[in-house]
C-alpha cells in the first residue's frame, strides 16, 4: 500500500483564504477607483492607464503562455488588428469606437483562428518562431498596402465621439473616462485569470503545458483546448489594441505590429510570475513605471517627485535614454531568471513562507519547553 502524502501544515498556514485575498482585491479596486479624486496630475493618470492596459496585456498572455506553456511571440499580431480595425472603423467609416473596438476583437478572433490552426501543430522552440513569423508578416503586409493602411504614414485620430448609452453621456476629452473603463477591464483580466486557474479548463491548460502528450493519452483534445486559450488570451489583447489607438490618437505598423511590442508582453509575466494570477500584476508594476520614467523623466518633476534642476532628469536626457527601455528590460530579466527564477512574485512568496515557517518553528519551540 502506497502511502499517501499529509498535507504540509506550514504551507497550510501560508496558504491565504479565498475571503481574505477577495477582500484585499476589493479594497486595492476601489483605492484605484477613489484616486483621481485626490490627484490632479495628469501624468499620475496617464501613468494609471499605461499600468492598468500592461496588467491586461499580461494577464491575456498569461491564460496562453502560464496556464497552457504556449509561449508565443507574436502578440502584437492581435494587438494591432484590434487597433487597426478600431481605428479605421471610425476614421473611414466613423464608427463610434465603443462599437469598433469588438469589431477588433472579433477580427482578431478570425486571425486568431488562422494562425493557430497552423502554428498549435508546432512545439517547443518551433512554434515560438511560428509565431514571431505570423506577426511580421502581417507587420509588413501593414505596410506593404497603403493603399488599405496607409503604410507608415499611420492613421491619426481626429476626434473621439460621446459615449452615449441612454441618458447617460461621457466625453473622451481628459485621462479620467480612460483611466475607469481600464481599471474595470483590469479588474476582469484578473478575475478571468482567477476563474481559469480554479476551473476544470485551468486543470486542462496545465495538463497540456506539463505533458502534451501525457494530457493527449488522457482525452484532452490538445488543438481545442490551445485554441481555447488562444481566443481568451486574443479578445483581451485586441481589446487593449484599441483601446490603445483611442488613447494615443496615433497608429502606424511599426507601433502596434512590432516584435518589442509581443517582448513586452511576455516580459511582464517572466517578471512578475509566469502562471499565477497576481505575477502580471507585480510585473506591471516593476515595468511600466520604469519604461514610463526613461521615456518621460521630467514627469517625476511635474508630480513633485524631483525638483526642476533635477540631475537624473538631466542624465535621462543627456545620455538619449528615452529608448533604452528595452536594454534595462533586458538587464531586468537577467537578474529574475539568475535571482528569482519564480518572478517577483514567486520570490515575495518564498520570503512570506520563510517568515512563516520561523514563526511556527519557533511556537512549536515554546511549547516543547512548557
Amino acid at each position: 500500500m502506497v502511502a499517501q502524502p499529509q498535507d504540509d501544515p506550514v504551507a497550510a498556514v501560508a496558504r491565504p483564504s479565498e475571503l481574505r485575498v477577495l477582500a484585499v482585491a476589493l479594497l486595492i479596486s476601489v483605492a484605484l477607483a477613489l484616486l483621481p479624486q485626490f490627484v490632479s496630475k495628469p501624468y499620475v493618470i496617464h501613468m494609471g492607464v499605461m499600468l492598468f492596459l500592461a496588467i491586461i496585456q499580461g494577464q491575456a498572455w498569461n491564460v496562453l503562455g502560464g496556464y497552457a506553456g504556449q509561449h508565443s511571440l507574436g502578440h502584437a499580431a492581435y494587438f494591432g488588428v484590434g487597433a487597426y480595425t478600431t481605428m479605421m472603423l471610425l476614421e473611414l467609416q466613423r464608427v463610434p469606437p465603443w462599437y469598433g473596438v469588438w469589431a477588433g476583437v472579433l477580427a482578431a478572433l478570425l486571425v486568431s483562428v488562422a494562425i493557430g490552426s497552423i502554428t498549435f501543430r508546432l512545439r517547443g522552440p518551433y512554434f515560438v518562431l511560428a509565431s514571431i513569423s505570423v506577426a511580421e508578416i502581417i507587420r509588413l503586409a501593414a505596410l506593404h498596402f497603403k493603399d488599405f493602411t496607409r503604410g507608415a504614414e499611420g492613421f491619426l485620430l481626429s476626434d473621439i465621439p460621446a459615449f452615449e448609452l441612454g441618458s447617460l453621456q461621457i466625453e473622451f476629452v481628459s485621462k479620467r473616462p480612460f483611466y475607469y473603463t481600464a481599471l474595470v477591464v483590469a479588474v476582469l483580466a484578473v478575475a478571468t485569470n482567477w476563474l481559469v486557474q480554479h476551473s476544470k479548463l485551468g486543470y486542462y491548460f496545465q495538463a497540456i503545458r506539463e505533458d502534451q502528450d501525457a494530457a493527449h493519452s488522457l482525452g484532452i483534445s490538445l488543438p481545442i483546448y490551445k485554441n481555447i486559450a488562444l481566443a481568451i488570451s486574443v479578445v483581451f489583447t485586441a481589446w487593449t489594441g484599441g483601446f490603445y489607438a483611442m488613447f494615443v490618437k496615433f497608429i502606424e505598423p511599426n507601433a502596434v505590429f512590432g516584435i518589442d511590442l509581443s517582448v513586452e508582453f511576455v516580459l511582464i509575466c517572466i517578471v512578475g510570475g509566469i502562471g499565477t494570477i497576481f505575477g502580471p500584476v507585480l510585473g506591471a508594476l516593476v515595468l511600466v513605471p520604469l519604461s514610463e520614467v526613461l521615456r518621460n523623466p521630467k514627469g517625476l518633476v511635474q508630480i513633485g517627485l524631483l525638483p526642476e534642476e533635477s540631475r537624473f532628469v538631466e542624465f535621462i536626457e543627456s545620455h538619449e535614454l528615452a529608448n533604452a527601455h528595452l536594454l534595462v528590460y533586458g538587464v531586468l530579466v537577467v537578474v529574475v531568471v539568475l535571482f528569482a527564477p519564480e518572478g517577483v512574485f514567486g520570490a515575495v512568496k518564498r520570503g512570506v513562507d520563510r517568515v512563516r515557517r520561523g514563526k511556527l518553528a519557533a511556537g512549536n519551540a515554546r511549547k516543547s519547553v512548557v
